[in-house]
């Protein structure tokens, strides 16, 4: 009898496609991600991701240029020391190629407060390569501007600095002595000073991390949400209530048209609810931010919403729609940036996350929130947002079809 129960449940499981990626693939695709960002081989060798940096030189001496030349070298950086002047300048002999003109401080705080990279080496007028406390003696000390929402960079980025400035300083000393120097005897070649740009109105990164797990655990519950809200439709079709109301004037672009209106304005009380929370309990700015949140509340729950009835349209039963909404949320949220940031994830899956929702929901909530960026810089997270929105409920009405024909 036991062997027979067995065979049944072997059985069970084969035929049950979803309850085989839930068990065996799930599991490996979140050990995956994981393992990509916290345990890939440069983690134990003392290895810093790729990183872009732009330069400011201030100085404009050789000591300076030879820096910036060591930087340039280094190949876990992306060096950015010049920028495109606006259009309709022009510049003789360039060939038709955009004019530049070396970036300022101005500039980089820009981009590191934008997000566009996430840290910024200034070298001030002054500024003199030393040896230990010598150095610190002989001129300015260089800045490093950073952005506290990643931690990471402005530490690597200032090592790194240390590094480039005391290759030459080694070779000198190799040619002056005939003997070989090492970082020891160096001290810091490069005194520096790290300054936060990002984010005004904090003065500690606690509101960004709330404000980060709020968008975060919000825009991936909201898809969970919003999946359960759909299965609405296999309730009904179980129930004959489907049917009854298709045999109506209501057509199945009304029916679908409605539950979409019903998801949207419950995943925008859903989302409320979270940051309201966050903003009681946890001092989570909301007040001051109210239009963006508002903006990028609505576009998101409307892309959620559309993405719940996806999911209901193409599953057969409730059973079947719980197990494919857990394969494809978690992992979505995982990359996504819902689970941790993306910022700390190798760049190659930082790409394959802007194919999931979450990473351009997140995103949006956390230019309003931290970078307090004005409302025409979410105009591509939006337009991503509502595009998929578009994509969502066409497929939901085409799979739809398979209701009408009953």
């Amino acid at each position: 009898m036991i062997g027979t129960l067995l065979r049944i449940s072997r059985t069970n499981l084969r035929r049950d496609r979803v309850a085989q990626m839930m068990v065996f693939v799930l599991p490996i695709a979140f050990f995956s991600v994981f393992a990509m960002v916290f345990g890939r081989p440069d983690s134990g060798t003392g290895r810093m991701p790729h990183i872009s940096v732009a330069i400011v030189d201030q100085e404009h001496s050789a000591e300076s240029r030879d820096l910036i030349a060591e930087l340039k070298r280094d190949s876990n950086l992306t060096v950015q020391d010049s920028i495109a002047i606006e259009p309709g300048a022009s510049s003789p002999g360039d060939g038709g190629a955009a004019p530049r003109r070396a970036l300022t401080r101005e500039d980089a705080v820009a981009m590191v407060h934008d997000g566009r990279v996430p840290a910024a080496i200034v070298l001030p007028s002054g500024w003199k390569p030393g040896i230990g406390m010598a150095g610190a003696q002989r001129g300015a000390r260089a800045e490093v501007l950073a952005d506290p929402s990643d931690p990471i960079a402005s530490g690597a980025v200032a090592g790194v600095l240390q590094e480039a400035a005391a290759r030459p300083l080694m070779r000198a000393l190799a040619r002056a002595h005939g003997a070989d120097s090492t970082d020891e005897q160096l001290g810091l070649p490069a005194p520096t000073v790290i300054h936060d740009v990002a984010g005004p109105r904090h003065r500690d990164d606690r509101p960004h991390s709330i404000a980060y797990l709020a968008a975060g655990f919000g825009v991936m519950f909201l898809l969970f949400s919003c999946s359960g809200g759909g299965g609405v439709l296999l309730d009904e079709q179980d129930t004959g209530t489907l049917e009854r109301v298709l045999n109506t004037n209501v057509g199945m672009t009304q029916l679908l048209a409605g539950k979409w209106i019903h998801l949207t304005l419950l995943g925008c009380l859903q989302i409320t609810v979270m940051f309201t929370w966050g903003a009681l309990a946890f001092g989570l700015d909301l007040l001051h931010h109210l239009p963006g949140f508002a903006i990028m509340t609505l576009f998101s729950a409307a892309a959620a919403a559309g993405f719940g009835l996806v999911l209901a349209t193409l599953c057969r039963t409730r059973q079947q729609l719980m197990g494919i909404a857990n394969l494809l949320i978690l992992p979505m949220s995982a990359l996504g940036g819902s689970m941790f940031p993306r910022t700390l994830m190798p760049p190659v899956v930082q790409k394959i996350g802007l194919l999931t929702f979450n990473a351009w929901a997140v995103d949006g909530y956390t230019k309003v929130f931290w970078r307090e960026s004005p409302l025409t810089s979410l105009i591509p997270q939006l337009a991503v947002l509502a595009a998929l929105t578009i994509v969502f409920l066409t497929i939901a009405r085409l799979l739809a079809r398979r209701w009408e024909a009953i």
